[in-house]
């Protein structure tokens, strides 16, 4: 049974998700505030956070940034502007998705499905004999830490957003092939549909110098192909 942290200091929306995703079989942790949420993160191991924007103690950004230093859960905003989307989305975060107020709570439960199922998908093609250094990566160069979603390059964790550590394991998991974006956008985004080419190129651009920042010229096992997309390369 997946595991939610529901953070949202507003009684009636909260009560209605409680009720909502406890019908579908979740089992729902509520916290009032970001401070609430923090300390829940640090006590509990969830599956899922459901974070509104606005809290009464810091915002639901705040508490998205404090998170994505520790984990790549998957994380759903509530907001009451549609106006604060490119805040929610931005490279920075590494939000998954959002919801606009007022909402449907079975809009918000078939959400959370849908972005669970892809979730772990990335983690459940590979069984636990097999890493990506077993894929033939050297490994001092690139590794992969499933138990705590973690990349290494050079030894060194890279600090990643959600979408940029689903990226990357998509590439580094077959080395050699050339993904399209479109195939890009559809394993690394819960509505692929919802975002653009451009937001592939962006990301990737952010992993570069993600990379960049470990060891100069570590970059450059990332290659464009042009017209055709990306593909992972350590010569």
């Amino acid at each position: 049974m997946p595991h939610i942290l529901l953070v949202e200091d507003e009684p009636a929306i909260a009560d209605t998700l409680l009720y909502a995703l406890g019908t579908d079989c979740f089992e729902v942790t509520h916290a009032l505030t970001g401070a609430d949420a923090i300390a829940a993160f640090k006590e509990i191991s969830f599956d899922f956070v459901i974070l509104d924007i606005g809290l009464p103690d810091m915002t639901g950004l705040d508490v998205c940034r404090r998170l994505r230093k520790v984990t790549h859960v998957p994380i759903l905003f509530l907001t009451a502007r549609s106006g604060e989307v490119d805040r929610i989305l931005g490279l920075e975060l590494g939000g998954d998705d959002y919801v606009t107020k007022p909402f449907s709570p079975r809009e918000v439960v078939a959400r959370v499905r849908a972005i669970l199922r892809r979730s772990p998908e990335l983690r459940d093609e590979e069984s636990p004999s097999e890493s990506v250094n077993e894929l033939g990566l050297a490994s001092s160069f690139f590794h992969h830490d499933d138990s705590s979603m973690r990349v290494h390059c050079h030894g060194i964790a890279l600090d990643l957003t959600a979408h940029e550590y689903k990226l990357l394991l998509v590439l580094i998991k077959q080395p050699g092939r050339v993904f399209t974006r479109e195939q890009l956008l559809d394993k690394a985004w819960a509505d692929p549909g919802a975002v653009t080419d451009r937001t592939v190129d962006a990301h990737i651009k952010s992993i570069r110098a993600k990379l960049r920042e470990v060891r100069l010229g570590a970059e450059d096992c990332i290659q464009t192909r042009r017209g055709l997309g990306y593909l992972f390369d350590i010569g």
